[in-house]
């Protein structure tokens, strides 16, 4: 989804300053799964499979062709299945036609005689169910901790909506569950190319069109070979609320949360005296939007004041909108010794820590309603704060106003002379 993957930084001091607060932080970093990454191949055997359009032969012949080379190159320890669509139905029925989807190859590690065999006897029947075949072949890669990879490979776009696929694949990247859908059009139209762009976008997936058989061998080498290494960030998944108090407090690390349209997102990070926030948010557009949106990342108090913002705007094709701030306690010090000045106060009270709330917000618009929220990346960090010097005091009140006439009689004096010298040489030459 959305596709910058920043470095996971742990600060266990939040642990102690958390303990305080009585609430442990949530941290980024999640168990490290042991278990290989699993990969199902969903391939289209609709209909549309037996035109004899690439390099003279039927899309589905290429395509057995294709996948057979790259069977042969897996690793034995690949965890790979295989699902297909339109396959064994050829009757008119549209409601039996669109649930046309099996498992012809459990997920488990790749048996290439198997592989191939399962592939071997296929003949282009009917519809394309491509929203059902993804739901399905989520549910066939299991619920784990293993990072998940289909690889969708049609000639066409669905023709069985609903279920809409790209509504689809927002909904299973909303769950959180480490699933991406790779895309890979043969031969693809416009319509259809747009609709796997749209369904591999919303997962942080990639799109890919062949229209040879060579292409193709090397575009499904790429994808098994891509989704065979998991990615070396995983962001947590972490859920923000409507406001500031039942936020959720955050340790350093990128999280990942989905925000609706026109929607407010409330976190907390705990701040120490000598700690300086930096936070950014990455939001990816995985559907259309009105020109002119933006993103809003701001750090206020618990009370709503507001201490600084980050914002980045668009008005066109924009695939992520990003936004970062930095913020340090010392500043609110500053503040606080500004009003203790202000009310002639005599001492300045010491802050162990702040609570600081990180809000995102979006000026989204978009024709595609849905329920599902757009995709959002949050990264926070905590550092040594860099102190800067302190300004030399030219105290306040009738001293000032002093130090100003001083100032502006010497400068008077010597802007006199200077003039005067300059005239009497003038008028000698």
């Amino acid at each position: 989804m959305i596709h910058k993957s920043l470095s996971i930084v742990v600060a266990t001091g939040l642990i102690g300053a958390a303990t305080l607060l009585g609430a442990a932080p949530a941290f980024a970093r999640e168990p490290v799964s042991s278990e290989p990454p699993r990969v199902e191949l969903v391939l289209d055997v609709s209909g549309s499979m037996a035109a004899a359009d690439i390099d003279g032969e039927t899309r589905i012949a290429v395509a057995k062709r294709a996948f057979g080379k790259v069977v042969d190159a897996l690793p034995e320890t690949t965890q790979l299945g295989i699902r297909v669509l339109g396959a064994t139905y050829s009757g008119e029925n549209k409601k039996t036609a669109c649930q046309d989807t099996q498992q012809i190859l459990p997920i488990g590690p790749v048996n290439q005689v198997a592989a191939k065999n399962a592939i071997a006897t296929l003949k282009p029947t009917g519809y394309t169910p491509i929203g059902l075949a993804l739901k399905e072949a989520a549910a066939d890669l299991g619920d784990t901790s293993a990072t998940r990879r289909i690889v969708l490979i049609t000639d066409g776009e669905d023709t069985c909506t609903p279920p809409d696929p790209c509504e689809v694949a927002r909904d299973l990247a909303a769950q959180g569950t480490h699933l991406v859908v790779d895309t890979l059009g043969l031969t693809p139209d416009e319509k259809t190319r747009k609709q796997l762009v749209c369904i591999s976008t919303a997962t942080g997936g990639t799109f890919a069109a062949a229209n040879s058989e060579e292409e193709l061998t090397d575009r499904v080498q790429q994808l098994v070979d891509r989704a065979a290494v998991p990615p070396p960030v995983q962001p947590a998944t972490v859920t923000g609320t409507a406001d500031c108090a039942n936020a959720p407090l955050l340790a350093p690390g990128v999280y990942t949360d989905r925000e609706k349209i026109s929607e407010h997102r409330y976190y907390r990070v705990a701040v120490q005296p000598d700690q300086e926030l930096r936070a950014s948010v990455s939001i990816a557009l995985d559907r259309a939007v009105q020109p002119d949106y933006g993103v809003l990342l701001k750090a206020a108090t618990k009370d709503g004041r507001e201490l600084v913002r980050g914002l980045d705007a668009g008005s066109g094709r924009t695939d992520v909108l990003s936004a970062g701030l930095r913020w340090s306690a010392d500043e609110q010090k500053a503040d606080a010794k500004a009003s203790a000045e202000a009310a002639d106060a005599d001492e300045v009270e010491e802050t162990t820590q702040t609570e600081v709330c990180l809000i995102v917000s979006n000026s989204f618009a978009s024709s595609v309603v849905t329920q599902t929220g757009m995709p959002v990346e949050l990264s926070i960090d905590l550092i040594d704060a860099s102190h800067a010097p302190d300004a030399p005091g030219l105290g306040r009140g009738f001293l000032f106003l002093l130090v100003l006439a001083i100032a502006g009689l010497v400068a008077g004096v010597l802007a006199g002379w200077i003039t005067r010298y300059w005239v009497a040489t003038w008028r000698e030459n």
